[in-house]
């Protein structure tokens, strides 16, 4: 048995959902991001809000990088019908070379919460990872650079989150909430990348989605970078000026 169905044949359930009704809450709301460690395009958040108060099963969901892209496209209208809420918020490539790459996740992730807000309020929040880069706590350099300089970008004004927020590593793998957040954020940041294509053949991102492939650097190195891509990133083979963050992965 490949590693990859080991993980498949394990799915995501609401057990780790359900541990925060013994502390009154209610409506629980799982957050995950896709494009963090591509060349080009936005970054994107999802938030999928369900309601403790009548959980309901939903089979198939994973995170969306175990699932083909026809089976996460299946699941976005189920999904969307499964929560009470849900939303993805974008930061671009712009913004990210202006704010930063944590930055400009609190500011998708914001976009993401303001929608979510028109629905329901949120008791809680499970986020994926370690670091917690969506509450509004730590919203004030959104409007900076690492440097402390001002972003040349101009920002909306975002509230942010203001929900408890609880990290969990790996919750994209045992958390229903969050698998259905990373499963919507996929497949609208994947559209986009493929729209974005139509206008940028060269690039080959309707394959790529924007990540560093050896085709999509070489790419970057014959044409030169997109007002899509990240230019504050190494992104081509070839070593540039001015170029002093790496990508992470993720």
């Amino acid at each position: 048995m490949t590693a990859l169905r080991r993980k498949r044949s394990t799915a995501p359930t609401l057990s780790v959902e359900k541990s925060f009704a013994t502390a009154g809450h209610r409506y629980v709301a799982g957050c995950d991001e896709v494009g963090r460690g591509a060349l080009a395009g936005p970054v994107s958040v999802g938030i999928v809000v369900v309601d403790l108060g009548a959980p309901s099963p939903l089979r198939g969901v994973r995170d969306s990088k175990l699932l083909p892209p026809s089976e996460r496209e299946a699941l976005v209208p189920r999904i969307r019908r499964w929560s009470v809420a849900s939303a993805v918020g974008h930061a671009s490539a712009a913004e990210i070379d202006a704010l930063g790459l944590m930055s400009a996740l609190r500011a998708a992730g914001g976009r993401a919460w303001a929608s979510v807000l028109d629905t329901v309020t949120p008791d809680v929040v499970i986020l994926d990872g370690n670091h917690d880069w969506l509450s509004a706590r730590s919203q004030g350099v959104l409007y900076g650079t690492d440097d402390g300089a001002c972003a040349p970008v101009e920002q909306v004004d975002l509230a942010g989150c203001t929900a408890p927020v609880h990290t969990r590593i790996k919750a994209d793998l045992t958390c229903l909430s969050v698998a259905a957040a990373s499963v919507l954020a996929k497949v609208e940041r994947d559209a986009l990348m493929v729209s974005l294509a139509a206008d940028h053949p060269e690039f080959g991102w309707d394959v790529n989605k924007g990540y560093a492939t050896e085709g999509h650097r070489a790419a970057i190195d014959a044409a030169g970078p997109s007002a899509y891509h990240r230019r504050t990133w190494r992104l081509g083979s070839l070593d540039r000026p001015g170029a002093a963050r790496m990508e992470s992965g993720g």
